[in-house]
């Protein structure tokens, strides 16, 4: 699915980039707590901030500013808007 042409990882986005959340990939427990931030699929995305070297990622979603970990970022599948 990340192999098309505007379907990328959320870590392949830069500073400012938004995105809508096509997938996460992972486990149940995974996907529900994805749910529980509010980070489904159909959900708007933005990226604030990246850290350097594989660093976490601050992301805009659903009025709240989230970090996540480049493990994590690189398991949500987005569509550039």
């Amino acid at each position: 699915m990340a192999g098309t042409a505007n379907n990328k990882k959320l870590i392949d986005l830069e500073d400012g980039q938004s995105a809508i959340i096509i997938s996460i990939t992972g486990g149940k427990m995974l996907v529900k707590r994805m749910a529980d931030l509010g980070l489904t699929s159909g959900t708007e995305i933005k990226v604030l901030r990246r850290a350097l070297f594989s660093g976490p990622i601050q992301v805009e979603a659903v009025g709240s500013r989230l970090v996540l970990g480049w493990g994590l970022a690189s398991k949500i599948i987005v569509k550039l808007k």
